[in-house]
């Protein structure tokens, strides 16, 4: 099969290439999944589960990508609750390969059905966005209806689908990013929008709870917006104190079969959009990963097969 490796971490993007690979092998529990989109996180390349496995050991060639959306080619002995053919999506393991390729193994209970009414570039746009905005809502913050919600970041793709899964839960939605941001923020439900270049942050008063995926100064700045019994909800790096009387949860996102397919019947009955960006083929996903990529609003998807 065709996949993109990256082969030394010192060489970074210049050691990515379209490559060769055996087709993979599925281990007790996995499925083999035929990859018609895939989405990545540009830091990747950064990650330690990128060279080496659980043990530590070197995997090199390695696949990068771990959001995916294909149909299940193959199933590895005991596996169970999904079928051959079934159309799927999820995220997979942050030390295995990835799913920049045509094939990948991954664990069955990483992965949910995915209705018929989806299509895969939407899924796998929405597989790490969306369990991210889950799990920092619903999971580490536990939001409730008349609560205040502000989310960092709200156009993006974490912010964007938190947004919308906030509004559903019954909470005020504040949504803050670029200028050119806002009449997006608003028009997926938010209440309000705050121009983190032009408005100033401490306006918005106090919070019940601060979504954030930017980090550095926003993330200081928003401690103090948090209400007593509060939570600051982050991703992008532990905060160096919480707010008071309040909590601070750093988390990083994990395979759930179960919200993929609380997301999965949102995204089926109109009531959570996931925004695809650009599409790239396989062979331009190396290009898609630098620096110099063009800014979209919206995932970045590599259409790996055919049949979306």
């Amino acid at each position: 099969m065709q996949a993109i490796t990256v082969q030394d971490p010192d060489a970074g993007l210049a050691g990515m290439s379209l490559t060769e690979l055996p087709y993979p092998h599925a281990a007790e529990n996995d499925v083999v999944v035929e990859v018609h989109a895939a989405g990545f996180t540009p830091g990747e390349l950064t990650w330690p589960g990128t060279w080496a496995d659980r043990s530590g050991r070197d995997r090199t060639p390695s696949v990068p990508g771990h959001e995916v959306s294909g149909v299940v080619a193959g199933l590895g002995y005991g596996t169970s609750g999904l079928t051959v053919g079934q159309r799927v999506f999820g995220l997979t393991d942050w030390s295995r390969d990835g799913t920049l390729a045509e094939y990948v193994a991954v664990e069955a209970r990483n992965l949910a059905p995915l209705p018929a009414g989806v299509d895969h570039a939407t899924a796998a746009a929405a597989a790490i966005s969306g369990l991210t905005a889950w799990q920092a809502l619903f999971q580490h913050a536990d939001v409730q209806a008349g609560q205040t919600v502000l989310v960092h970041g709200a156009a993006g793709g974490v912010g964007s689908l938190a947004v919308q899964l906030a509004r559903e839960a019954g909470a005020r939605v504040i949504g803050s990013g670029r200028a050119a941001d806002r009449e997006r923020t608003l028009g997926l439900g938010a209440d309000a929008f705050v121009d983190l270049q032009a408005d100033r942050l401490e306006d918005v008063g106090e919070v019940d709870l601060v979504l954030d995926v930017i980090g550095g100064e926003i993330l200081t700045r928003s401690t103090a917006l948090v209400r007593a019994g509060g939570t600051l909800v982050t991703i992008t790096q532990p905060p160096a104190a919480g707010p008071e009387g309040g909590r601070a949860i750093f988390f990083v996102v994990e395979p759930d079969r179960s919200q993929l397919a609380e997301l999965a019947r949102r995204l089926e009955d109109g009531r959570l959009t996931a925004k695809v960006g650009a599409v790239h083929p396989l062979a331009e996903a190396p290009a898609a990963f630098g620096p110099d990529a063009p800014r979209v609003a919206g995932k970045t998807i590599i259409e790996v097969a055919a049949g979306w």
